[in-house]
């Protein structure tokens, strides 16, 4: 997603595999279809080999937002509540509340048409506000 938490690409798998197989997938989608991206954050459970993939690869850089070990209390981090903000958007989607989907691509689909759903809002608020 991007920095307002508009989901830029999608990819739903199974349980079963790491989360750094499936950036690795996910990141491969969307490779040529967003020449403007330049630098990724994600959290500490993307860290080690996937780094050096984004880069050479992909040719973009991966940044991992760390929280401070030594606090032991709840911590807003920079960019990390983004994500969290919009599964909370995409909650309220009675088919995406619970995995009802018997394929992934549905599932995929589901969150597109969600997301297009909130940006179509969106749109008509600031269009309705700019007025005739």
């Amino acid at each position: 997603m991007d920095t307002t938490g508009l989901v830029l690409g999608v990819v739903v798998h199974a349980a079963d595999v790491q989360d750094v197989l499936g950036a690795r997938q996910l990141l491969g989608k969307v490779q040529g279809l967003l020449p403007r991206l330049r630098l990724i954050w994600a959290d500490g459970g993307y860290m080690g080999s996937l780094i050096e993939w984004v880069r050479s690869v992909c040719g973009w850089t991966l940044e991992i937002v760390k929280r401070d070990r030594h606090l032991h209390h709840f911590v807003v981090l920079p960019r990390r509540w983004v994500v969290e903000r919009t599964f909370a958007w995409l909650g309220r989607y009675r088919r995406l509340s619970k995995d009802y989907e018997y394929l992934t691509s549905r599932s995929e689909a589901m969150i597109y048409l969600a997301m297009t759903q909130l940006m179509v809002r969106r749109l008509a608020r600031q269009q309705a506000a700019l007025g005739p």
